[in-house]
């Protein structure tokens, strides 16, 4: 196990630097970059004496843009290597103050869906499993259908339509309301978590089809075995037979669902947290990618890209946790 977690190490670390080297050459050669479009407003300004190209020269220069992709990219690599990973140059701020300011409130959104996509799609898909071919079944695959098929911005701007236009329960987008600064501590908080009921919903809408369908597909493949037909004939109970014979076969294709689910958990979501303008991660990672702002865009697909492979490596690992015939050479 130690040797075979060494090695995925390594590989990762060359994926890794690949797929960041991949990521700083097309932002570098974005053809309206940050430092393009604040040129071009400096030469607009009143009393200005240089043009666009000549800013553009002097803020290529100051943000280290005029070495070329590679000398620029090792430049990167190389300062962040030592900790310093830059500033933002849209928000002109330390990288990880952003990234501290903004990560809390998708981690503490995502974990509620996450629990949620768990405790719902997996119960649901055993159901539909032990129901086959009847309406609990045909209901759930529709459920899971409708999730898989509609997009999330959809989803997001349904719900925004029926709960805070229609039936105004709920307040339309952002996180805080109006009158924040004058409410206790715990009404404070009691009040975001008002505001992230939609952007919870809509994440877990979209995302309980496929837990929901590979739960059911498994669960079948898992009924129709011999093991589970022998436990049958000599008498177990139903419940017995699914929950302690086929559910813990059931998880062995799930825990890479699972593990996949995980880098989600910190890397936001860009499109709901636009939609209901939630200043999370994905917010932030969203707005700093379309303006060009390098520092904090690599910082934050940097960070992607390791939960990516770290929840690889665990789902791996998992597998010989959850079988124990399976074995890790």
């Amino acid at each position: 196990m130690f040797k075979f977690i060494v090695k995925r190490t390594l590989l990762g670390i060359l994926i890794l630097f690949f797929a960041m080297f991949i990521i700083y050459a097309l932002m570098a050669s974005l053809p309206s970059g940050y430092a393009e479009k604040t040129a071009r407003e400096l030469a607009t300004r009143p009393g200005n004496t240089k043009s666009a190209q000549q800013w553009l020269d002097e803020l290529n220069q100051q943000l280290g843009m005029d070495k070329g992709i590679v000398q620029g990219y090792f430049n990167w690599l190389g300062q962040t290597l030592t900790g310093h990973f830059g500033d933002s140059w849209m928000n002109t701020k330390p990288v990880t103050q952003v990234f501290h300011d903004t990560i809390w409130v998708s981690f503490s959104m995502n974990i509620v869906v996450y629990l949620l996509q768990i405790c719902i799609a997996i119960p649901l898909g055993v159901l539909a499993a032990r129901k086959q071919y009847s309406f609990t079944d045909y209901s759930i695959t529709f459920i899971a259908l409708v999730g898989i098929s509609l997009p999330t911005f959809f989803v997001g701007t349904l719900f925004k339509l029926l709960f805070a236009v229609k039936f105004p329960l709920l307040d339309l987008n952002g996180m805080t309301s109006r009158n924040y600064l004058q409410l206790s501590p715990f009404m404070q908080k009691l009040d975001i978590a008002k505001h992230l009921i939609l952007p919870c919903l809509t994440l877990t809408i979209v995302g309980i089809g496929d837990l929901m369908r590979y739960t059911r597909a498994n669960t079948l493949e898992v009924l129709n075995a011999d093991y589970i037909r022998t436990a049958r004939a000599k008498g177990l109970s139903e419940n017995r037979v699914i929950n302690h014979h086929a559910f813990r076969n059931t998880l062995i294709p799930l825990v890479t669902i699972l593990g996949s689910m995980l880098p989600g958990l910190f890397s936001g979501a860009m499109i709901t947290e636009q939609i209901f303008d939630i200043r999370g991660i994905g917010y932030a990672g969203y707005n700093c990618m379309v303006g060009g702002d390098i520092p904090f865009t690599m910082f934050y697909l940097s960070f992607s890209c390791i939960l990516i492979l770290l929840g690889n490596l665990i789902a791996d690992i998992l597998y010989a946790v959850v079988d124990p015939r399976v074995r890790v050479n």
